[in-house]
């Protein structure tokens, strides 16, 4: 879509706007006008009333604290990131309308559900690729960079809704979100011409340039930023939800594993989520919109540390439970183990990785079945398919509907 400017008038988006966060801009094109919005560097100017919000900034720091001292204590953290980060991918791809769902994205990385359409999994399939190149970087020392959210968001479209819009390159043509052109559109990012400006300094803040932010501040008002100047044609939303782990699992090492699954409370929230990133845009409501994302990490953090024990909880029933299948416990033990981790397995998969044979691992599943640890869901006589049900239960909490 070519950007053709004929007049720009500046303007107020509300009659309460302050123009803190930035400035809105009429834009004439032909007969049709609509306002632009330019943003203003990071941080906020007057600077955040921070402490109204540290009390709520010290109780998410907390949560954050437990739950990444009971990932330090998992004997396979592994194991629950694979269930953790998958969750998390799918509920970002639904705040933005894709149809998937856990269960289905689990089928397909296991190479069973071929009916299950290539666009219900492949963004959130995709978020999965993307984050571990992304924690992989950022782990080896490589700076949360402009260059890094490029090599990130063409991971996040490949073969996904995205895919045709520029991969890994800021976008040279106006973008906007709602509606179906900016002259009816909710929200109009700024123009192409200055995406590259506002990226430079949203690099910086992102550094500490010009001054150090507390990293909870730092990683929503990043979010928010990221979300305004929305630098791609598809995929801001994914990336801007993907760059706040990218902060948390970053330099400052508030989390030492992306257990968080903040989409979930998006997801809850999300028409106040929309609002809150609007009324920063109209009225410049920093300190709300933080609010509102503090109080996000706070529930979901004591949601992830509450899941997670009882995941914990139910491994060791079920462990001890194996226990008592005398001899064939070694084996059932081992694939037991395969199942904490990937919820989902088949045979043949399973025999490869344990290094083992079909024979004996198929005995195993069927000791599992018995004891109603795993359930088969396929019916078939071969290449059968075992879920954990009640792990699956517990993980899929709040990703459907």
């Amino acid at each position: 879509m070519l950007y053709s400017l004929v007049v720009v008038i500046p303007t107020k988006a509300s009659p309460g706007s302050t123009g803190r966060a930035g400035t809105f801009r009429r834009v004439v094109t032909g007969d049709e006008s609509y306002d632009v919005f330019h943003p203003r560097p990071l941080p906020p100017d007057p600077p955040l009333a921070g402490a109204p919000l540290q009390e709520l900034a010290d109780r998410a720091n907390q949560a954050l604290g437990r739950l990444d001292g009971i990932a330090l204590l998992l004997p396979n953290p592994d194991q629950f990131l694979y269930s953790y980060i998958r969750k998390e991918a799918v509920l970002s791809a639904q705040i933005e309308g894709t149809q998937s769902s856990l269960s289905e994205l689990l089928l397909f990385e296991h190479d069973d559900a071929p009916g299950v359409p290539r666009p219900e999994v492949a963004e959130p399939l995709n978020y999965v690729r993307a984050l571990y190149h992304g924690l992989d970087r950022v782990e080896k020392g490589f700076p949360l960079s402009n260059r890094l959210l490029r090599e990130i968001h063409a991971q996040l479209v490949e073969g996904a809704r995205g895919a045709n819009q520029y991969p890994g390159e800021f976008r040279t043509s106006q973008n906007w979100i709602g509606g179906t052109r900016p002259g009816n559109a909710r929200f109009v990012p700024p123009p192409p011409q200055e995406v590259a400006p506002a990226m430079s300094d949203f690099e910086k803040f992102l550094h500490d340039d010009p001054v150090s932010t507390p990293i909870l501040f730092k990683a929503g008002l990043a979010h928010a930023q990221f979300e305004t100047i929305h630098p791609f044609l598809d995929g801001n939303g994914r990336l801007g939800r993907l760059l706040v782990t990218l902060l948390l699992c970053g330099a400052d090492r508030v989390l030492s594993k992306p257990l968080l699954y903040l989409s979930l409370y998006l997801k809850r929230n999300r028409d106040e989520y929309y609002d809150r990133l609007q009324r920063v845009r109209t009225h410049g409501e920093w300190e709300e919109w933080l609010r509102f994302f503090l109080e996000g990490i706070v529930e979901v953090a004591n949601s992830a540390a509450e899941t997670t024990r009882g995941l914990l909880a139910l491994v060791e029933r079920d462990r001890g439970r194996i226990q008592q299948l005398g001899r064939a416990a070694t084996s059932a033990a081992r694939l037991h183990e395969i199942a904490v981790r990937e919820i989902v397995f088949r045979i043949p998969p399973a025999a490869r990785a344990l290094d083992s044979n079909e024979v004996t691992v198929g005995n195993a599943a069927r000791n599992l079945e018995k004891l109603g640890i795993v359930a088969e869901t396929t019916g078939r006589s071969r290449n059968k398919r075992f879920v954990y049900v009640e792990y699956l239960r517990v993980i899929e909490e709040g990703t459907s509907g």
